[in-house]
């Protein structure tokens, strides 16, 4: 389909046949496990950049009582998505969306979906740990006082929100993020895929929702700074909620809505997608 000013997208379906094809795609990767892990570690490492990006960015714009923090801060985030699309590597959140898909129109079955699901949430924690040590070790957010004074107060904020508004902020999250991701699977050419990255996470960062994999840096960070919010029960705990929520927002909000919309339909002939594509 070929809009006003010559920007291509795909149809619904056609979008759907792309999903199906990547989710066929994340489930045979399991069949060379080292190499999907090291992918995973990649998506989880890199939303980590994303989180001390935004700590780096953002802390002095408190400190300075600017107003502009939250701006910054969603403006900054699409880094994290633009790395996952374009370097390629797997991430959950979206693979939620993703494999749903690919299960509704029966390119692939619920227990290898799963599967590569769990794989990846393994993954991508793995990748966000040892990225939050090496920043930790490394000093930057010490380096930075306003940086560890923000990282402070989003820990000190996520221990006292309940475990329903973390399950909720988790669905609109991802609900977004996988929007974004939505959107790409719909574009043909990259420039428009940086512009709808960049609204979608812009949304969700400024608006305060939460996303699972930012988390499990934003606690990692916590934990080597002993910080009295990032207990291993805190995180424990948000991990639970926020990923119950980004899976409700990831695989029902978006998957099966867009899914439904597009008719419902089964897998007809998978097509050849690029790996940037599949990674999605």
């Amino acid at each position: 389909m070929v809009l006003k000013g010559g920007l291509t997208m795909r149809t619904t379906e056609e979008t759907l046949q792309v999903q199906a094809a990547g989710a066929a795609h994340k489930v045979d990767r399991l069949r060379e496990p080292v190499r999907f892990a090291v992918s995973g570690m990649f998506g989880g490492a890199y939303v980590g950049v994303a989180v001390v990006l935004m700590l780096n960015v953002s802390g002095p714009l408190i400190a300075a009582g600017t107003g502009l923090d939250k701006l910054v801060s969603g403006l900054v985030f699409g880094v994290a998505l633009t790395l996952v699309v374009f370097a390629g590597a797997e991430l959950v959140t979206s693979s939620m969306m993703t494999l749903t898909q690919g299960t509704l129109m029966r390119a692939t079955r619920t227990g290898p979906a799963v599967g590569a699901l769990s794989f990846t949430f393994i993954a991508n924690l793995l990748g966000a740990a040892l990225f939050g040590v090496l920043v930790a070790v490394s000093g930057v957010l010490h380096s930075n006082p306003p940086a560890g004074a923000m990282l402070e107060d989003m820990l000190a904020a996520k221990a006292v929100e309940s475990p329903v508004e973390l399950f909720v902020r988790g669905i609109l999250c991802n609900t977004l993020v996988c929007l974004g991701i939505w959107m790409c699977a719909r574009l043909t050419t990259d420039g428009p895929k940086l512009v709808v990255i960049f609204w979608a996470l812009l949304a969700f960062v400024a608006s305060g929702f939460e996303h699972v994999v930012a988390n499990m840096t934003t606690y990692t960070l916590g934990l080597m700074d002993s910080d009295p919010n990032a207990t291993w029960a805190l995180f424990g705990s948000n991990v639970l909620w926020v990923g119950l929520g980004n899976l409700v927002g990831g695989a029902v909000v978006v998957g099966m809505a867009y899914w439904f919309v597009g008719g419902s339909p089964s897998v007809k002939v998978v097509e050849a997608v690029t790996e940037a594509d599949a990674e999605l």
